[in-house]
C-alpha cells in the first residue's frame, strides 16, 4: 500500500485526511467552555437549586472549624466571648452594673465595649448558652459570605448568574484563615462589623443613607472609627456628617436608657488597659503589642509607637484616598480595615478579619497574574497560624531571631499586604492616567502640537 492511503470498502483506497491540528487542540477547550456555559445558564435558570448549593459548600467548608471550637474545644474556653456579650444582655434584664460583670470562672472575662453594644446584645438572653453558639456561627458563616461577594464582586462578576455559588467557593478557604476561624472559636463580632463597614461604603446604590452602618459600628466597637478618618481625609462631608450623627445618635439613646453605664464607660472602663488582658501577648499583633514584646520601655517605648502609628496612619489614610478617588471603594474599605488593627493599641488575632477585604482588593477580577500572586500569599499567610508556631519555635529554644518573626507573623503579614495593596492601586493610577491622556495625545498629534509628556 502506498504511503499516505489507506483501505476504504473492499478493493478502493484513498488519501488519508489529516485533521488540523488548531482543530483538534482547540475542540476539548470549545467543548469545556460549552458545558460551562450550559452549568451557569442552568443554575441562573434555577434559583433554589443555587441557593440549596451555596448553603451545602457553606455548611461542608464550617464542619471542620465547627467541630474543632463547638464540639471537641473544652467547655471551660467555650465560646467566651459571646458569653461576654450575653452577659451584659443580663445585667441589663437583672440590673447589675455591666461594667463589673464578670463571666463564669476560670475566664472571669469583663465586658468592653460600649453600652449601645450592650442593648443589642438583649435578644441573646432568649436563647439557651449552648444554642446560642451556634447559632452565632452561623451567623458569622453568613456575616463572611455577604462581605466575600462584596470584596470579591469584580471576580464573581465573570462567573454570571452563578455568582452566588461562586461566592460561596471563595468564602470556603475565607472561612479557614485564622482570624476568621478564630473568630469562630470565640464567638466574636468581627464578621458582623466588616460587613457592615464593607457595605456602607462600597455598596455601589445602597438603600439606606451612606454612613449609618459605619456609625453604628462605631457605637458598637471604637476600632471602625478609622472610616471616619477616611471620609474627613478624603472631603466626602456629607457620609463624614452621616456617620458622627448615626454614632452619637445611638451612643446618646444608650445614655438615656443607660446612665450609669454610660458616664462608667466613658470616664473609666474605656481608659482601663487591664480589662482587655495581658497587652503584650502574642494574641495582641499591633504595633503597640509588637513593640511591648520587642522596643523599649516607658516614655522610649511610647515615642516609638507614635511615631510608627504616625507613618503607618500617613500611608494608610492617603492608600484609601487614592482608592477613592478611583472609585475603588473595596480597596479604600481595605485600607481602612488594615487601619483599624494596625493603629489599635489592642489587636488580637481574631481582629485580623479585616484582611479578607483586603484579598478581595489585591485579587481584582482575576485577570492580572500580579494580583492574583499577591491575593495567594496573603490567603496563604493568614492561613497559617505563624505566631503560634513562633511560639512553640521560642519555647524549644531554637533560633531566637526567626521565632520572634514568626511570633510577630500577623502584624508583618498586614504590613506587607499594604505594601501589595498600595502597588495594586498606583498601577491602577497609572493605568487610568494613561487612558485619560490618550484622547489628548491623540488629538494634539492630529494638531500638529505636541503634548508634555505625564510625569
Amino acid at each position: 500500500m502506498a504511503p499516505g492511503q489507506a483501505t476504504g470498502a473492499v478493493g478502493e483506497t484513498g488519501p488519508v485526511r489529516r485533521a488540523d491540528p488548531a482543530t483538534t487542540v482547540g475542540r476539548p477547550a470549545g467543548r469545556t467552555r460549552a458545558r460551562g456555559a450550559r452549568l451557569l445558564a442552568a443554575l441562573a435558570a434555577r434559583p433554589w437549586l443555587q441557593v440549596l448549593l451555596v448553603a451545602l459548600v457553606l455548611a461542608l467548608a464550617e464542619l471542620p472549624v465547627a467541630w474543632k471550637y463547638l464540639v471537641t474545644w473544652p467547655q471551660d474556653q467555650w465560646q467566651v466571648d459571646i458569653e461576654v456579650y450575653r452577659e451584659a444582655g443580663r445585667s441589663i434584664v437583672y440590673g447589675r452594673p455591666i461594667y463589673l460583670q464578670m463571666t463564669e470562672s476560670p475566664q472571669l472575662l469583663p465586658f468592653t465595649y460600649p453600652p449601645f453594644a450592650a442593648l443589642l446584645a438583649l435578644p441573646l438572653v432568649l436563647l439557651p448558652f449552648h444554642v446560642l453558639g451556634w447559632v452565632w456561627t452561623a451567623l458569622q458563616v453568613l456575616a463572611t459570605y455577604g462581605a466575600v461577594l462584596i470584596a470579591f464582586r469584580a471576580l464573581l462578576r465573570r462567573a454570571g448568574g452563578a455568582r452566588w455559588l461562586g461566592g460561596a467557593l471563595v468564602t470556603a478557604p475565607v472561612l479557614w484563615l485564622n482570624p476568621v476561624a478564630d473568630g469562630v472559636r470565640f464567638g466574636q463580632v468581627n464578621a458582623f462589623l466588616v460587613l457592615a463597614c464593607l457595605a456602607d461604603l462600597a455598596v455601589r446604590r445602597p438603600r439606606w443613607r451612606r454612613g449609618v452602618l459605619i456609625g453604628l459600628s462605631i457605637a458598637v466597637k471604637l476600632t471602625p472609627g478609622v472610616f471616619l478618618v477616611h471620609l474627613l481625609w478624603s472631603r466626602r462631608w456629607r457620609d463624614s456628617v452621616t456617620v458622627a450623627a448615626a454614632a452619637a445618635a445611638a451612643t446618646v439613646a444608650a445614655f438615656l436608657v443607660l446612665p450609669g453605664a454610660t458616664i462608667t464607660f466613658w470616664t473609666g472602663a474605656l481608659s482601663d488597659p487591664t480589662r482587655l488582658g495581658p497587652n503584650s501577648g502574642t494574641s495582641n499583633q499591633s504595633l503597640r503589642g509588637v513593640l511591648m514584646r520587642l522596643g523599649p520601655d516607658g516614655t522610649a517605648g511610647m515615642a516609638t509607637w507614635l511615631l510608627c502609628v504616625a507613618v503607618v496612619a500617613a500611608v494608610g489614610f492617603t492608600l484609601a484616598r487614592r482608592a477613592d478617588a478611583l472609585d475603588d471603594q473595596v480597596a479604600a474599605a481595605a485600607a481602612c480595615g488594615l487601619m483599624a488593627v494596625l493603629l489599635s493599641p489592642v489587636a488580637w488575632i481574631h481582629h485580623f478579619a479585616w484582611l479578607l477585604i483586603a484579598m478581595g482588593a489585591l485579587v481584582g477580577d482575576g485577570r492580572s497574574r500580579r494580583r492574583l500572586l499577591y491575593g495567594g500569599v496573603a490567603v496563604a499567610w493568614f492561613l497559617c497560624r505563624l505566631p503560634w508556631w513562633g511560639v512553640t519555635w521560642l519555647s524549644e529554644g531554637r533560633t531566637p531571631w526567626f521565632g520572634r518573626l514568626l511570633q510577630n507573623a500577623d502584624l508583618l503579614g498586614a504590613l506587607l499586604v499594604l505594601a501589595m495593596l498600595w502597588d495594586v492601586v498606583r498601577r491602577e493610577r497609572i493605568a487610568r492616567g494613561q487612558a485619560e491622556a490618550g484622547p489628548a495625545v491623540g488629538v494634539d498629534a492630529v494638531a500638529g502640537v505636541s503634548a508634555p509628556r505625564a510625569r
